[in-house]
């Protein structure tokens, strides 16, 4: 998938700055793997298991990402998008899968939400206590 020791080769070449850049580019580049695992696990589950924990999902993605832009504050940032630009882009792609699996995922929460919704107020409105009912009583 990526090759880390050609990519920290050029990083650090790339950069005045050495190490400094190397470290935050690797680590970079390690954290976006990590959240593209978890991307791809997250949108698996979201398609497949109606018992996926969204919210412990949720945790892990900011983690993550609280884990990248450490790792970005010591990398250069010129360097450092130039040379992960092909794993900047797969992993826009994959949120933008993710995003549009969550969304039908919500979209089909909203439906059931609504089936039940009506089928609660028509076993409501059976007739007991109906307007008609009501309106033949004797007032007290």
């Amino acid at each position: 998938m990526y090759d880390l020791t050609t990519i920290a080769k050029s990083d650090t070449a790339a950069s005045p700055t050495g190490s400094a850049a190397h470290h935050g580019g690797a680590s970079a580049l390690a954290i976006m793997r990590r959240i593209e695992e978890t991307i791809d696990a997250e949108t698996l589950a979201i398609r497949n298991d109606p018992q996926f924990d969204l919210k412990a999902s949720n945790t892990r993605k900011s983690r993550h990402l609280y884990e990248l832009s450490k790792a970005l504050k010591s990398a250069n940032e010129a360097s450092l998008a130039a040379l992960h630009r092909d794993a900047l882009v797969r992993l826009r792609d994959k949120l933008a899968t993710n995003e549009a699996t969550i969304k039908a995922h919500m979209s089909a929460v909203s439906e059931v939400a609504a089936l039940l919704q009506d089928a609660i107020e028509r076993t409501q409105t059976d007739g007991t206590y109906s307007e008609r009912e009501f309106g033949q009583a004797s007032p007290a």
